[in-house]
């Protein structure tokens, strides 16, 4: 999923150079993954419950194959297509491993590990950038690094198409009360409002940070940190559950994500953009994994519905944030006004999320 959501961003610079694509066209190719994203999270109520496996395994083939094939083609339309398509694989993969790995994990009474799925799409990116910065520094072209990823993605697929045996356990579908539905509107509202926050500077930091250092060692540099800080964070958050409480950790990491967001505003250079990939990056998965979390506390029976409706407002939310930047862009020289309108609704949903800190902390200890 690391692969097949977030290649496309260390890419992005090299493309631009190789085939004179504009910031805009930049915002469609990435708008199309994100399209693919929310439609994957409306289909994926269908399969949330029933055949997780096969959407599991299905998501991933897909992924390899199609990054693959952007490697294969520079037509402008057939990259609309091939992005759309990992976008709708990977929603099916992070609704239907969320729901199967925590039931499973919970069950065992294992909830830490939980860190240790969602540090995965960390080391996705990590491996994409790193993979780019290589051939980038190699004198490659951007379909080598395409066909390089997908081939790795397609290796890993095979290799875990025996590992994912097995449904978890599908409590019976109990309708939610009235007093239940506020909670679910409010878990939506906030995973929006963090899609739609975090997806500008994890879409462009890499230009950012071009703009400001030439060399391409030191952009290059900027997504593998972002990844990293993904993995690492994602683990620590996972013990921090324990002691603070799942809500608590939420809304640590939208404050903290929205001050990242903030910082090449105020600090500027390579500095800013490092801390900027920091913060963003050492909290996207933890908001991911606290928000599913949520989903499963709250919801109960039906958290694979609600876990998919989240994530449709996530993609919802991320669709809109690459258009708005390249709107913001003609009349606006850099990232400015995009990176406060992206910081604002983060800031809001750590408001949101400020009740229930008590049940949450019990849920997690559970």
């Amino acid at each position: 999923m690391g692969v097949g959501r977030f290649a496309f961003t260390p890419l992005l610079p090299l493309m631009q150079d190789e085939f004179g694509m504009t910031l805009a066209e930049g915002g469609w190719l990435a708008s199309a993954n994100y399209l693919g994203y929310l439609a994957g999270a409306l289909s994926a109520t269908l399969v949330a419950d029933v055949a997780r496996r096969g959407a599991i395994r299905l998501g991933l083939l897909t992924i390899a194959l199609s990054t693959l094939a952007m490697g294969a083609t520079d037509s402008f339309a057939a990259w609309m297509a091939l992005r759309f398509l990992p976008g709708f694989a990977s929603a099916w993969v992070l609704v239907c491993v969320s729901a199967w790995s925590l039931e499973r994990l919970g069950s065992a009474g294992r909830p830490a590990l939980g860190g240790a799925v969602f540090a995965g799409v960390g080391a996705g990116i990590v491996l994409a950038g790193g993979v780019c910065l290589v051939l980038i520094q190699a004198g490659q072209a951007s379909s080598a690094a395409w066909m390089v990823l997908g081939l790795i993605a397609l290796a890993v697929a095979l290799a875990l198409w025996p590992v994912v045996v097995g449904d978890a356990f599908v409590a019976p579908i109990v309708e939610p009360g009235e007093g239940d539905i506020p909670a679910f509107w409010r878990l939506v509202f906030c995973h929006g409002a963090f899609g739609f926050g975090y997806i500008i500077p994890a879409t462009f930091l890499p230009v950012m940070a071009k703009q400001v250092a030439a060399e391409p060692l030191w952009f290059g540099l900027a997504w593998p940190v972002f990844g990293a800080a993904a993995v690492i964070s994602t683990l620590a958050a996972a013990r921090l559950i324990q002691v603070i409480g799942q809500r608590d950790v939420w809304i640590m990491a939208n404050v903290a994500m929205g001050i990242g967001v903030l910082v090449p505003i105020v600090v500027p250079g390579i500095a800013g953009i490092a801390v900027s990939a920091i913060c963003v990056g050492g909290t996207f998965m933890v908001n991911t994994m606290v928000g599913m979390l949520e989903a499963r506390r709250v919801a109960r029976a039906r958290a694979g519905v609600l876990m998919a409706a989240m994530t449709s407002a996530f993609a919802a939310g991320q669709i809109a944030g690459p258009l708005l930047a390249g709107w913001l862009a003609r009349f606006q020289s850099g990232f400015t006004a995009a990176l406060v309108a992206a910081a604002i609704p983060l800031f809001a949903a750590a408001y949101l999320l400020r009740g229930e800190r008590h049940g949450s902390h019990a849920a997690a200890r559970r």
